[in-house]
């Protein structure tokens, strides 16, 4: 696994900036962002200073808020369809296909906005945490991506993840990051077997 191209050259650059980027990275990572604020609006504001940081183009910032979104919807108890509409009206993404009609033509797209729907959508239709996860990786592609963000949001609607998926995930993880896995998850009350 590897960086972006661009932020593989930002990265070893001299320069600090943002690099104008709308690549799904911004979303990928704004997961805590969305379990760790009380408000939409704290939620919104947080996932755009989040993505602003690399990903300042509008998609990136677009794409960052709306999985962010989703996941504080998700924990707050709205149903489906409320987050459907609320995707669709705020952020101008169709989730109104299957996984099934986006399977058939999917290709790898590293941007938020081929990359974003298409994670809400498998999230959508799923019926558990796994079920997310697997419907997202069909699609194929970016497919480490697609799972993270419809991850983050089943893990938000369901409240639950399979003990072997926790147990296999936490055995790969070094001991530093499960510090920073625990610390989260005991502030913020993720994980319920």
């Amino acid at each position: 696994m590897g960086y972006g191209g661009m932020f593989a050259q930002w990265l070893y650059s001299d320069k600090n900036a943002p690099y104008n980027s709308y690549g799904n990275g911004s979303a990928m990572r704004v997961s805590p962002v969305g379990f760790a604020f009380a408000t939409l609006a704290e939620v919104l504001r947080e996932a755009e200073k989040s993505a602003a940081v690399t990903h300042n183009h509008p998609e990136g910032i677009k794409g960052a808020q709306a999985i962010a979104a989703a996941i504080f919807l998700a924990k707050s108890g709205e149903s489906k369809e409320t987050i459907r509409e609320y995707i669709e009206t705020t952020f101008c993404y169709n989730l109104m296909q299957t996984i099934a009609e986006i399977r058939s033509y999917y290709y790898f797209d590293e941007t938020c906005q081929g990359s974003v729907p298409q994670a809400i959508i498998a999230f959508l239709e799923s019926e558990d945490f796994e079920d997310a996860i697997r419907k997202a990786v069909s699609l194929g592609g970016d497919a480490d991506t697609l799972g993270s963000m419809a991850g983050g949001i089943a893990q938000a609607y369901y409240k639950h993840i399979p003990p072997h998926i926790i147990r296999e995930t936490r055995n790969r993880l070094g001991i530093e990051l499960l510090e920073i896995v625990d610390t989260f998850d005991n502030k913020y009350g993720l994980t319920e077997q």
